[in-house]
This record gives structure tokens, sequence and C-alpha cells, in this order.
């Protein structure tokens, strides 16, 4: 248990010292996004994927994603997906994939219509390159990821240990924005999404990954804290890197990562025998009792705004008229677009431009599903129904997977306020589709 601490404890204090050196040498962020994938490659190639070492690199790389967008290092903005989606090829090159998963496939199909149609688009103000792959690598990224994982035995322990490659990375943002930002009292004037206390970037992705980390790091105080020390070092993490979420004003990553949190309880509870559950009720009440605190200590620290913020009111109290930043409005002209535009749709990206010319909304949307509803008509309601009920189909065949319907919650929630902008919802969505099998067989 020893080494195992100090293991683990090695590998926390390696990814602090990381978002030090990052934020004295910023330069030193792009040198740190060349030396993952390398380094990773390296390690795939190596172990030849026996133990699905893949889901561990493309695991760092999703952890990593908003830290590397945040300090610089990130080359363009599909970097992180594009890699990703690289490792599950080279993945499935070494231990091929299950002829089950060809609805997959055939959702990346239901995409071409939607691709020709933009590349055939005369419009002279875009460049249909850009949008394509803007548009198009998080669902691509999904696709195969979830090609790679369709029904692909690991155990619990393997599970764990992808989760904690993703959360390693979110230490390092924890870190580096208590180091750009180290006084929240300052910045904190308004009930807006906040960049200051997003260390200069998108409050949220930053929210979304800190939300994630939040889940991660809970799993790792109820469930692998086997040490008194153990529980002091993940209920820290747990509770600073709530702190940091909540501090963001961006609140759809914090509610994701609360729900996600909740579902794990509950599943735990209706599962265990009576015995455990008594301890899982006191759980329940530490739980609590750390929400509130942290809750308690932001409130304090923000004068009460992030309580109004909560509460959908502006820094003087007011209600404000819309409860989603001004979304609804996007949904509202994507799910218009559609009905306008029911087989085909707009075409893929060309969603923005038609918003702007058909309605004067030059934005962008924040939702997945509505954007696929607007630029690919038909063909994607048949992908959204692929995506949203085979991770249910596999999962009533092998309900051995405990994080499942968090995970799902985590995809679904999290595409319908930051659509697929980073490579997590993608991801996480492939890892209810693993079969969890108590001894990995050979």
């Amino acid at each position: 248990m020893k080494k195992i601490f100090f293991s683990y404890y090695r590998l926390v204090f390696i990814h602090t010292l990381i978002a030090l050196v990052v934020f004295v040498v910023p330069f030193s962020s792009k040198i740190y996004a060349l030396l993952i994938p390398i380094i990773g490659m390296f390690f795939v190639v190596r172990t030849k994927n026996k133990n699905n070492e893949v889901l561990l690199v493309a695991a760092y790389l999703v952890g990593v994603e908003v830290f590397l967008r945040m300090t610089g290092g990130n080359f363009n903005n599909e970097y992180i997906k594009l890699s990703v989606l690289f490792f599950m090829i080279l993945g499935m090159a070494y231990s091929s994939f299950t002829i089950n998963s060809f609805l997959y496939w055939f959702f990346l199909v239901l995409l071409i219509p939607g691709i020709l149609l933009t590349a055939t688009a005369d419009i002279l103000s875009v460049d249909i390159k850009k949008v394509l792959v803007f548009n198009l690598s998080g669902p691509f990224c999904l696709a195969f990821c979830a090609i790679y994982t369709f029904n692909r035995k690991i155990t619990f322990q393997q599970l764990q240990k992808i989760i904690i490659a993703m959360g390693l990375p979110i230490i390092s943002i924890t870190t580096y924005l208590f180091l750009y930002n180290p006084s929240v009292q300052s910045v904190v004037t308004g009930t807006q999404s906040n960049f200051e206390t997003s260390g200069g970037f998108g409050p949220n992705q930053v929210s979304t990954i800190l939300g994630l980390g939040m889940f991660v790091f809970f799993t790792q105080l109820i469930l692998f804290s086997k040490s008194k020390k153990m529980q002091v070092l993940n209920g820290i993490l747990l509770l600073v890197i709530s702190y940091r979420a909540i501090v963001t004003f961006s609140r759809g990553g914090v509610i994701t990562g609360v729900v996600m949190i909740v579902i794990l309880l509950l599943l735990l509870y209706y599962y265990s025998s009576t015995k455990v559950n008594y301890k899982l009720a006191l759980v329940f009440i530490v739980t609590a009792i750390m929400g509130v605190g942290i809750w308690s200590y932001t409130s304090m620290q923000t004068s009460g705004l992030i309580e109004k913020r909560y509460a959908n009111q502006d820094a003087a109290g007011r209600v404000k008229k819309d409860r989603l930043g001004g979304r609804e409005a996007i949904i509202a002209v994507d799910i218009k677009t559609f009905f306008d535009n029911p087989i085909m749709g707009v075409g893929a990206g060309l969603g923005k431009e038609y918003r702007k010319e058909a309605f004067g909304v030059d934005v962008a949307s924040h939702n997945e599903i509505t954007r696929l509803l607007s630029e690919h008509g038909v063909f994607g309601i048949t992908g959204l129904l692929i995506l949203i009920i085979m991770p249910f189909v596999l999962y009533y065949t092998y309900t051995s997977n405990l994080y499942f319907l968090s995970f799902y919650a985590f995809w679904l929630l999290t595409i319908n306020h930051a659509a697929m902008r980073t490579a997590a919802p993608a991801f996480v969505y492939a890892l209810t589709l693993v079969n969890v099998i108590k001894n990995k067989s050979r």
C-alpha cells in the first residue's frame, strides 16, 4: 500500500509541477503537447496494445486538452481530437474491433450527405475545409472511439486507471488556475461566466473538464482510498477542483459533475447489501457536508454572487429573462432551421452561416443535438438515435459497468451546453460501451 501511495503521490506532485513550469515558461506548453503523443505512441508500440494502452493515452490526451488550450500549447483546436482519433485507429491495428460495432460505421456514413452539401456550397466567405474539420472532428472522434471500445473487455481496475489518466492533467489545470488567479475576490464583480477565474480561457470548457475532475477524484476518494493519507489527498483534490469549477461561474460543468456523483452514489446504494448501505449512508452525509462547506466558502469568496448566478440573477439580484445564457434563442433557430430543411439539413458546419443570413444571429451552436438536426436533417436524427440507444443495448446485456450511467450523463449533458468542442464527451461516451469483467480473459 505504501508503494501504491508513493506512486500515486508522485504522479500528483509531477502534474502540480508541470503547471508551475508552464506558468513560468509558457513555451514549455508546446513542448508538453508535442511529447504526449510521441511518448504515448512509443508506449503503445512497445506493448503492442496488449492491455488496451491506447485507452490510457487517449484518456490522458482528453484530460490535458483544456490545459494545453489555456496555456497556448495546442497547435490547433482539433489537435487533441485528431490525436485521440489516431490512437483509436492505432489500437484497432493492434487489437482489431468487433463487427458488431457496424452501427458506428453507419453513423459516419450518415454524415456524408451533410458533408457533400457543404462541399458543393458556393459561399465565398466560408473556408469549407476549416468548417468541415471544426464541426466534424468531434463526431468522427466519437465514432472511432466507440468502434474501438464497443464491447471491449477490460477489468474494473483497468477502467479506473483510465479514469485516473484523465484526472491527472486536471490537477495541472487546477494548479495553473491558482497560479493565474490566486485571489478570486478581486476579479469577481458580476454573475457572468468569468474568464479571469478560468485561466483567461473559455469558462464553459474549463468548467466542463473540472466537473469531470470532480467525478474522477470522488471515485478515488470513496472507492480507492485505502489509507488515511490517500483519503486526505483525494479529499483535498476533490475540494480544490470543485472550488475552481464553481468560481468559473459556468454552471454546466459543475452541474454535470454533481449529477455524475449523485448517480454513482445511488447505484452503489441500490446494489449494496444492508450492511454496506449503512457505510454508504455515512458517505452520503460526509459528501453533503463537503458540498455545503465548499459552497459556503465559495459564496463567501464571491460575496454571494455565486448564489445569484445559480439562481439565474444578475449582480443586482434581478432574474434574467433567459436561463441558458442566450442558448435558448440558438436552439430555437436550429429547430426552425431543421423544419425548413428536414431531409438534408443546411450542410455540415453551415448552421452558423444560415443563422446569420436568415435570422441575423452570428453565433456558433453550443448544442450538438440541435446542430446535428439543423445541419444534417433526418440523417442527423438517425445518427442521434444510434448514439442514444446503443449504449443502453450493451448496458442491459452486460450490466457490469458501475460508471455507465455517470458516463452517459456526462456525454448527454455536455453536448447540450458545450457541444463537442473538446474530445471529452466523445471519449467518455465511448467508455459507456466497454464490457467490464472481473478477470481479464486471455
